[in-house]
C-alpha cells in the first residue's frame, strides 16, 4: 500500500519564477532598505559574507553578523548523507517482477548512468556558475539582492544547488513525519547557518560532480517521482540516459515548483518552463542553436507512466504472497534485531527480492481458486503450494482479489497464512489433522494394522497430557459422534482413515496419549493456533478443531510427500541491493520430523483415502499416484482437501472469510450443494490446481508400506455405544 509522501524541498522554497510572473517595480531608500534587511535576515550568508558591507540603514546587522559568525565553532560540521529511500523490486523464481513497493519512489544512478543532458539542464537553470564558486554564490547574492529591490518583491533567492541539497537532504532524513518536514524547511537565520556550514563543509570533501549526483538522485520532481530516473520513468517511460534535450529540459524545470509545472496537469506551463531551460542550455553552451530550435519545436511527448506502488499494484493474484514477503521482511530477525531496524530496511528500499514464486504453478493455483469459485459468493476458496523437501512457497492463491474496495469483494486479509503474518485467524481443518496422529501413533511403536473398536459414538475418555491428565469432566460428559450412524468398527488404521472415523482416532489419542501428540504438531512446526494463541492440549486437537491456515497444512502435507523431512516455509531465495551486493535471507530449516518407514506407511495410508475412501472421486490426469485427506468442520463452515505427489503439495481450503458460513443447501459457482465436504468442495479445485501444475512433469511413485486389508468384520460382534451426538470436526 502506498505511503504518504511529502516532497522534498525545492528551490520554490527560496524563490519564485521571474520569467512567468513579471511584476511591477517599486522603488525607493525605503523599500530598497526594508527588502535589503528581509533578504539579509533569510539569506544563509547574512552572517559571513555581508557583515563588513557598509548598507546606510543596515548598520545594526553588521553587528548580528559578526555574532552568528563567531557562533558557527558552536554548530556541529557533522553531516553524513542518509541512506535514499528507494523502490524495492520483487521477482518471482523466473525473473518476473511481482510488484514494486516503496516510501518514495527513487532509483539511485551513478553519474555515468546519468543523461549529460539532464545534468546540463539542471545546473544550468537553478546553478549556472556551480562549478565556478564554492558553497555560496557572493555574485548570485548581489544580483538577486537587486533583483528584489528593483522588483519590490522579494522573488529571488540566492541558495546555491549545494545549499539546496544540504536541505533536502534534512527533509529526506524527516521521512514522511509531517512535523519534522516542517522543522527541516523552517527560514529560521539559525537554520539557514546550520545548512551553509553543512554545505561549506560538503563543498570541500565532495567533488562538485559527486554533489550534482547526490542532488539529482533526491530532488523531487512531482507525482511522486523521486531522482532523475523515477522521474524519467514517470513522464517518459524511459531511462533517464535516454533522454532528449526537450525531456530533459522538462524535467530540469519541475524541480522549482513541481506542482506550477506539472505537464500532465499544466502542460502550457510545463512547455514554456522547458524552454526557459533550454535557452539557458544554449545560453551556457551546453547545446547548439539547432539542437535549441528542435527541442523547442518539440511537443511535450510525455509518456506518463501512473505511479505503481505496493502490493496492490502486484501482478493479478500476487497480490497475498507479495503481502506475505513483506511480512517476512519486517519480522524475521535475520533482517534486524528490532523491529525499528526490520521496518528501516524495508521502508529504505533499493532490494531486489527474489522470491520462489512459480509463475505457472500460481497461475494453476488462482485460476482453480478462481474458476470453481466466483467472487461474488458467500464462501471463497485458498490455496498454497509447497515443494516437498524444501519448504519453498510455490504458490498462493485466492478466490478473492487483493485490495481495499469491499464493494469489489476485495480484501487484504491474506486466507492462506496465519495472523501473524498478514492472514486471519484461520479455520477448523477437520479430519485433514487425522494423519498427524496417525504418524504419532506409528512413531511410538503402533502397527499400521492398529485395531479399534470404534463404536458410532464415544464419551471422551480422560487422557494423559505433557503435563498431567485431562478429564472429561463436562455434564452432561462430552462426546463425539461419527459422521453417519453406520459407521462403527473394529476398524483398522488404513480403513479408518480412509472412511475418516473420529471414535477411531479418539481411542488411538487415548492409547498414545495427548503429549506424543501434541509433540507430533509440534515437529510440523506448528505451536500456536492461526491467530497465535496457544494450542490446546485436548483430545479434539486431533479431530482438526484448532484453527489453522492453508499454508500451514500445505507444509504438514509436504513432510509426508517428503519421507517425513520438515522444512521451514521458505518464500525468499535471495535478496540483492541495487548494486548488487547480497543480503542475508532466512534459510530453510530442515529436519527429521519422524522415520521413513513411517512415511511409507502414511503414503499407503492416504493413498487408500484417495482409491476407496472419502477423497476417491479426486484424481488426476494420467492416473498420476496421490495421496491426501479430506476435512471438514464443525457445521460445515470450512472444508479442506490436502494432498501431495511426490513433487508438490497442496491443501485447498473453501468456506467463508470470516468462518461463519454453513455451506449447507448453498450456492457455489452456479451449483447447488445439499452439504458441502472435503471432497466435493476443495477437493476438485485441489485436482484443477494440482493437473494444471504438474502438466508436463515426469510420473513419480510415492514410496509405499506392505498393509495388509483388515479381516471382515464378524457380523455378530457387538461395539461399544454413547450418548446422543455432539458437535466436533469430521471428514
Amino acid at each position: 500500500m502506498e505511503s504518504h509522501q511529502l516532497p522534498i524541498s525545492n528551490p520554490a522554497d527560496d524563490e519564485s519564477p521571474d520569467d512567468e510572473s513579471p511584476r511591477r517595480p517599486r522603488t525607493g531608500p525605503l523599500r530598497l532598505a526594508r527588502f535589503g534587511l528581509v533578504f539579509l535576515s533569510t539569506s544563509v550568508v547574512s552572517g559571513v559574507l555581508l557583515a563588513g558591507m557598509s548598507l546606510p540603514l543596515i548598520g545594526g546587522v553588521g553587528l548580528t553578523a559578526k555574532r552568528t559568525a563567531e557562533s558557527f565553532d558552536d554548530i556541529s560540521g557533522d553531516f553524513k548523507t542518509p541512506p535514499l529511500t528507494q523502490a524495492t523490486q520483487i521477482f518471482d523464481a523466473k525473473g518476473g517482477q511481482i510488484a514494486k513497493v516503496y516510501a518514495r519512489d527513487r532509483t539511485i544512478l551513478t553519474a555515468d548512468q546519468m543523461s549529460p543532458l539532464m545534468r546540463h539542464a539542471q545546473v544550468d537553470i537553478e546553478d549556472a556558475r556551480f562549478y565556478e564558486h564554492g558553497a555560496i554564490d557572493l555574485k548570485g547574492i548581489l544580483r538577486a539582492l537587486g533583483k528584489n529591490a528593483e522588483s519590490g518583491t522579494n522573488s529571488q533567492g540566492a541558495s546555491t544547488l549545494t545549499q539546496q541539497y544540504v536541505k533536502n537532504v534534512n527533509v529526506e532524513n524527516a521521512g514522511d513525519d509531517k512535523e519534522a518536514v516542517a522543522e527541516a524547511q523552517r527560514k529560521t537565520l539559525g537554520r539557514k547557518i546550520q545548512e551553509l556550514k553543512i554545505a561549506i563543509k560538503l563543498d570541500k570533501d565532495l567533488p562538485k560532480d559527486q554533489i550534482l549526483t547526490n542532488y539529482l538522485n533526491i530532488t523531487y520532481y512531482g507525482n511522486g517521482a523521486y531522482g532523475v530516473q523515477a522521474a524519467s520513468q514517470r513522464y517518459f517511460s524511459k531511462d533517464n540516459k535516454d533522454l532528449t534535450v526537450a525531456e530533459a529540459a522538462t524535467l530540469a524545470g519541475l524541480v522549482q515548483n513541481p506542482s506550477q509545472y506539472d505537464p500532465k496537469l499544466h502542460p502550457t506551463a510545463a512547455q514554456k518552463r522547458r524552454d526557459t531551460v533550454i535557452d539557458k542550455m544554449l545560453e551556457n553552451k551546453h547545446i547548439t542553436a539547432d539542437q535549441a530550435k528542435e527541442a523547442k519545436a518539440a511537443p511535450l511527448g510525455l509518456r506518463y507512466k501512473e505511479p505503481q506502488n505496493g502490493c496492490i499494484t502486484a501482478k493479478p493474484g500476487m497480490g497475498f504472497f507479495c503481502d506475505y514477503v513483506r511480512h517476512v521482511v519486517k519480522q524475521d530477525p535475520v533482517f534486524g534485531k528490532t523491529a525499528e531496524e526490520r521496518a528501516k530496511l524495508w521502508n529504505t528500499g533499493g532490494l531486489n527480492i527474489y522470491t520462489t514464486l512459480d509463475p505457472d504453478k500460481q497461475a494453476a493455483a488462482q485460476s482453480a481458486v478462481s474458476g470453481d469459485v466466483k467472487v461474488t459468493d458467500t464462501v471463497s476458496a485458498a490455496a498454497t503450494m509447497i515443494e516437498p523437501g524444501t519448504g519453498k512457497i510455490l504458490a498462493m492463491a485466492q478466490t478473492r482479489p487483493y485490495g481495499l474496495d469491499g464493494t469489489k469483494n476485495q480484501t487484504v486479509v491474506n486466507l492462506n497464512v496465519d495472523a501473524a503474518m498478514g492472514g486471519g485467524n484461520g479455520f477448523q481443518p477437520g479430519s485433514n489433522f487425522k494423519p498427524i496422529v496417525a504418524a504419532a501413533a506409528l512413531e511410538a511403536g503402533l502397527p499400521p494394522t492398529q485395531q479399534y473398536d470404534a463404536p458410532n459414538k464415544l464419551e471422551y475418555p480422560n487422557m494423559k497430557t505433557c503435563e498431567g491428565t485431562w478429564r472429561n469432566d463436562a455434564r452432561p460428559k462430552a462426546v463425539v459422534p461419527n459422521e453417519s450412524a453406520s459407521e462403527k468398527g473394529p476398524y483398522q488404521l488404513k480403513e479408518a482413515m480412509a472412511k475418516s472415523i473420529n471414535t477411531y482416532f479418539v481411542q488411538m489419542e487415548k492409547e498414545i496419549g495427548l503429549c506424543a501428540v501434541k509433540q507430533m504438531v509440534n515437529k510440523f512446526g506448528i505451536t500456536t493456533k492461526a491467530s497465535g494463541k496457544p494450542l490446546e492440549e485436548v483430545p479434539s486437537i486431533g479431530l482438526g478443531t484448532q484453527e489453522m491456515s492453508p499454508l500451514t497444512m500445505a507444509n504438514v502435507y509436504a513432510t509426508f510427500a517428503a519421507n517425513g523431512t520438515h522444512c521451514t516455509p521458505l518464500a525468499l531465495s535471495r535478496i540483492t541491493t541495487v548494486d548488487g551486493k547480497d543480503v542475508p535471507i532466512p534459510a530453510a530449516q530442515c529436519d527429521k520430523a519422524f522415520s521413513e518407514d513411517t512415511a511409507r506407511a502414511i503414503n499407503t495410508i492416504l493413498n487408500g483415502v484417495t482409491v476407496d475412501g472419502t477423497g476417491a472421486s479426486i484424481k488426476m490426469d494420467g492416473n498420476r499416484q496421490i495421496a491426501g485427506k479430506t476435512g471438514t468442520s464443525d457445521h460445515k463452515r470450512a472444508a479442506w482437501f490436502s494432498g501431495y505427489t511426490p513433487q508438490l503439495a497442496t491443501s485447498v481450503w473453501l468456506g467463508g472469510p470470516a468462518g461463519g458460513v454453513e455451506m449447507r443447501d448453498i450456492t457455489i459457482n452456479g451449483k447447488r450443494y445439499d452439504e458441502v465436504f472435503g471432497y466435493n468442495g476443495p477437493g476438485p479445485i485441489w485436482g484443477d490446481a494440482m493437473n494444471e501444475a504438474l502438466r508436463g512433469a515426469p510420473m513419480q511413485s510415492l514410496p509405499m508400506a506392505d498393509i495388509p486389508d483388515a479381516p471382515k468384520p464378524d457380523p455378530n460382534a457387538t461395539t461399544g455405544t454413547g450418548t446422543p451426538p455432539a458437535t466436533t470436526a469430521t471428514r
